[in-house]
Formats: C-alpha cells, sequence, structure tokens
C-alpha cells in the first residue's frame, strides 16, 4: 500500500476550539499506528489555517494542501471539530466540492443534528420519542408568553440555543421570573430557542458506528453527574470535574433493546455515516427520551465514544483504518 496523506483538521470558530485540539491530538496517536499513513494536522482558525510550523495552510479544489514551504496531495479529511463549522456540515460541504473523501457524517445529516430543533421534529415524525418542548424565533411578547404557558405546565424547564454544542448555551431554568433572561442569553448563541421540560433523568449514551460494513450500536454507557444535575459544559471536560462515567450502565435488557432500537433509527433516519454519539435520558414515569446526536463527538481521554468503542471489542486504531479504505475504496470506485 502506497502511503495515504491523511488532513486532520481540527479547532474551527466555535466555543469547542480548544476541546478540538485534545482530540485531534488522540486521533494523531492512534493513526500514527497504523503503518502507511502520514497524518497532516491543520487548525482551523476563523480566518486562516494553519499547520503545525505555525505557517498558514490552503487546500485547493485541486486536492493539494499549501504552504509556504511545501504542497502535498490530500487522499482523506478528519474534520475533528466539534461545533462550528464542523459539525454544522460546512467542512464536509467543501471536502465534497473538492472530491476529498472523509470521515463522518454528510452535510445534511450533520447540520440537522446540530440544530436540536430540527432533529425533534425529525424525531416526531419518524415517531422517536423525546423531551416535551416548544420553540421561538424571537423575543417577541407572542412568543414569551408562549414559553412562559410551556413553563407553568411544567413548572421548570431547558432553555437552550438551538445551534450550540456541548451544553453551550443551555440554562435549567427553575424560577419564571428568570425565564426572560435566560431566553436572552440563548439567543447570543443563535438565532432560535428550544425550551423543554425539565427532567432529573438518568442520563445514557451509545456509540454508534459503521465497522467492516455492518453498522454497530454499543450498549449504553451512563453519565452520572453530582446530585443529577444538569451535566454542564464544565462537568464535561474541566479536570475537576466531580462527574463519572459507566461504560456500560446498570439498565434492563428492555430499555437497553428500546435504547439500541432508537438508535439506529435515528442514524439511518438522517443519513448519517462512519460514527455518532448518540444520548438518550431515562426515568421511570417518561421512559427512554432521545435527547441528542453529535456527529462528531468528542475524542479526549475521557471521552464516551473511544471508550464505548473499545468495550465494544474493536480498537480505535483499527477503526480508523476500516473507515479510511474502505471510504478510498469507494472513492476509486
Amino acid at each position: 500500500m502506497s502511503q495515504i496523506n491523511i488532513l486532520l483538521l481540527c479547532g474551527g470558530d466555535g466555543s469547542e476550539h480548544d476541546i478540538s485540539l485534545v482530540s485531534a491530538a488522540y486521533l494523531k496517536e492512534q493513526l500514527e499506528k497504523i503503518q502507511d499513513f502520514n497524518v497532516i494536522q491543520v487548525v482551523i482558525h476563523r480566518n486562516y489555517w494553519e499547520n503545525t510550523s505555525g505557517g498558514q495552510a490552503c487546500l485547493g479544489m485541486d486536492r493539494q494542501l499549501r504552504t509556504d514551504a511545501s504542497q502535498v496531495r490530500i487522499d482523506y479529511a478528519i474534520p475533528c471539530i466539534h461545533g462550528i463549522p464542523g459539525e454544522t456540515g460546512d467542512i464536509q460541504s467543501f471536502l465534497e466540492i473538492t472530491g476529498i473523501p472523509y470521515l463522518g457524517c454528510p452535510p445534511e445529516g450533520s447540520a440537522l443534528a446540530f440544530n436540536k430543533i430540527s432533529t425533534k421534529l425529525w424525531f416526531n415524525a419518524a415517531g422517536i420519542p423525546n423531551t416535551p418542548f416548544t420553540f421561538i424565533d424571537s423575543p417577541s411578547s407572542e412568543n414569551l408568553k408562549k414559553v412562559h404557558d410551556f413553563f407553568n405546565k411544567y413548572g421548570a424547564v431547558f432553555v437552550k440555543a438551538s445551534s450550540q454544542g456541548s451544553s453551550v448555551g443551555c440554562y435549567m431554568v427553575q424560577q419564571e421570573n428568570l425565564l426572560e433572561d435566560y431566553i436572552d442569553r440563548a439567543f447570543s448563541y443563535s438565532s432560535s430557542v428550544l425550551v423543554e421540560k425539565c427532567l432529573r433523568p438518568r442520563e445514557l449514551e451509545t456509540a454508534v458506528y459503521e465497522y467492516q460494513g455492518k453498522l454497530v450500536v454499543t450498549r449504553p454507557g451512563e453519565i452520572i453527574t453530582p446530585n443529577n444535575n444538569f451535566y454542564t459544559f464544565e462537568e464535561k471536560y474541566n479536570q475537576d470535574s466531580h462527574s463519572c462515567t459507566m461504560i456500560e450502565a446498570e439498565v434492563s435488557s428492555d430499555i437497553q433493546n428500546e435504547i439500541i432500537k432508537y438508535a439506529e433509527k435515528a442514524f439511518r433516519l438522517l443519513k448519517l455515516k462512519d460514527l455518532s454519539r448518540i444520548d438518550f435520558f431515562y426515568t421511570e414515569d417518561d421512559g427512554v427520551l432521545l435527547n441528542e446526536i453529535n456527529t462528531f463527538p468528542g475524542m479526549t481521554p475521557i471521552s464516551m465514544f473511544p471508550k464505548m468503542l473499545e468495550n465494544h471489542g474493536e480498537l480505535m486504531h483499527e477503526f480508523l483504518r476500516d473507515r479510511v479504505l474502505s471510504a478510498l475504496r469507494i472513492n476509486n470506485g
């Protein structure tokens, strides 16, 4: 096998820029275990791309990655970007235009999954249970009345920016007099706002990925937060986090099978590709509810996707090797 040049893109414009760099370091370590893979890392900033030497990089329509010192033809790309512009589908659209195969979900599925409102509308249409919700596109008096009515129906709500990741722009609201303040905060992140019934659920996650021609859905893992509180951005990534993870949740076979069924249905419904982490809520009263889909899940040392994949019996570098070679076979006919 001749050398395969793999472009590892990371960074991005969003609030998860630094987390993306940590994930990319893990993926680079895994990719470098594979003979004949030449990994070229590029960090995306708002107005330019930067290589590891600090120089500017540019990817052309001819698939050539150019820097001041050299150029190389890219065979495959891994957009390791959490949030904007990776999970929004923007980078994937560009890669498809250039004809470069890549790891991860296609543009449409990425965009749909990144918008919390879009995904819930699709879930409802497909009969996939999810948390009761409403949404607004502006803080107009009519919309605010709708949100207040929703709050009074459920007693407490989550206010969420519709197009953000990793709990950014998400707020638990338990006092009605604070509701409009948190709605304003959410609108600072997104042009529309989702309002959901507040639950105190168990948080169950499953890794869904393609490997050796099959779609794999792992047994669910569980996130356990202090006092069963909201799993905030800080709890996810702070070294002082008091949350813990269980790679295999202690749930009945019925709950496990229901989660696996809905995870596979959602992955196929949105026509996703390669990998995702699909997150669920579970309560005794509400049952299993699909919470969200992460089309490029975290790959940090404490992230659930690589843990669940390896617990299922796969090795991360073998999974990456399979995805790269499979895409190149398809791309080359």
